[in-house]
């Protein structure tokens, strides 16, 4: 017994250590990302019971060859059940955490299924186990014509969960993996995630129910009502995902961009399968259906260059020096903060209106994503300041009313 105390301590010592070096080294690794850093600390906690069930392996091995071991496989099924939940809890928080906070729901469900694995081992030791799997197998469910034991159901259940949630563990993988790739487009890393993301699951959901022994020829005749249902009632949503993707394969989006499509505009946040999300300059998100990219004409600000021509006009009197007017114009513009240095502004003689010269002065900006209507103004209040400071006078309509006083007759 006290050999095997000893294994036990040192096999618990040997993890501890060993786990401490491995989460040192993740401490040099670069966290900036939510879902890595959630990551590392999730399978950080996952180190010690896991690496302690292997030396506890190797423990029990070596002394069964020279003595009993009861002790060490009493330790077995409880440190066993000790790892399986930590390591559940990081398939989980790697599987459905996106933005590096754990929700209220995902811990609710750690501790449901924590509590169940318990109860689990519980059971095992006070020898239950096997006659609660019994009494499920003689409980039978009538589906259809067949007939279907209670057990076979849960376990239908349990093995659809698990391959799912193994699916979605392997494409959070995939996502993060694909994120170190530096060189890659962004639209071509969301595509590529999601269809990993939707041939895992659906690879997953095939396997388990094949392990559960159904016959997917059967799936078939669902294939057949899903094909028309998508023809009559789904069509606008099929065209949407379809559109989604359209969308990423051929670049023609990119988060960031600042877009036009019907009556929204703004920048893009996120790329969708089914909806893009534009935030305009008032703050206001806009979920627009990705069949609207596809069937409208669109105006990306930032496809190929960022650059945008923007105009102000004004008026000025006819006595006005124009061959001197102008560079100034063109000076002044160009000193005002974001207007592009790459293209100088210029400035036109539109026409001669019933008032005066009309003018138009445009430069180029190089930052649309920072507001035009700011630029401009800052643009119109300079050129007010050199109109001032030349005395050039800004004509405006102006009307004469004469009133007649009619004369009273005798």
């Amino acid at each position: 017994m006290l050999i095997q105390v000893f294994a036990l301590m040192s096999c618990f010592l040997l993890a501890w250590l060993l786990s401490r070096s491995i989460q040192r080294y993740f401490a040099t690794v670069d966290q900036s990302s939510g879902v890595l850093k959630i990551g590392v600390e999730s399978f950080s906690r996952v180190l010690w019971p896991l690496l302690a069930l292997v030396f506890l392996f190797f423990a029990k091995l070596i002394l069964g060859k020279f003595q009993h071991t009861g002790l060490l496989k009493l330790f077995f099924p409880i440190l066993s059940s000790f790892a399986l939940i930590r390591f559940s809890f990081y398939v989980f928080r790697r599987a459905f955490v996106r933005d590096g906070t754990v929700g209220n729901a995902l811990l609710l469900f750690e501790k449901v299924f924590a509590t169940l694995v318990w109860l689990a081992l519980v059971l095992h030791f006070t020898g239950m186990w096997e006659s609660i799997f019994q009494a499920l197998e003689e409980i039978i469910l009538p589906i259809g014509k067949s007939k279907v034991s209670l057990l076979a159901v849960l376990q239908g259940i349990a093995s659809v969960a698990l391959t799912v949630v193994l699916a979605l563990w392997i494409s959070a993988l995939l996502e993060a993996r694909l994120l170190l790739i530096p060189n890659m487009h962004s639209s071509l890393r969301v595509v590529l995630s999601r269809l990993g993301r939707a041939i895992f699951i659906l690879l997953a959901i095939l396997i388990s129910l094949s392990l559960v022994g159904i016959d997917l020829t059967v799936l078939s005749v669902f294939g057949g009502a899903l094909g028309v249902g998508l023809g009559l009632g789904l069509q606008r949503i099929t065209s949407s995902y379809v559109s989604g993707f359209i969308i990423l394969f051929d670049r023609s989006l990119s988060i960031g961009d600042l877009v036009t499509v019907d009556k929204f505009s703004g920048s893009v946040t996120q790329i969708n399968t089914r909806y893009t999300v534009l935030k305009g300059s008032d703050g206001i998100e806009s979920i627009i259906p990705n069949e609207m990219f596809v069937s409208n004409p669109v105006q990306n600000l930032s496809l190929t260059d960022r650059s945008v021509v923007l105009v102000t006009d004004f008026t000025v009197a006819y006595d006005t020096d124009l061959d001197s007017l102008f560079p100034a114009l063109v000076e002044l513009v160009s000193q005002v903060p974001r207007v592009s240095a790459n293209n100088p502004p210029s400035a036109y003689l539109l026409r001669f209106g019933a008032d005066g010269f009309e003018l138009r002065v445009s430069f180029w900006i190089e930052d649309p994503e920072n507001g035009r209507t700011n630029v401009i103004s800052d643009v119109n209040r300079a050129i007010l300041v050199l109109i001032r400071e030349r005395g050039i006078e800004l004509p405006f309509p102006q009307r004469e009313i004469t009133v007649f006083q009619a004369q009273a007759k005798a």
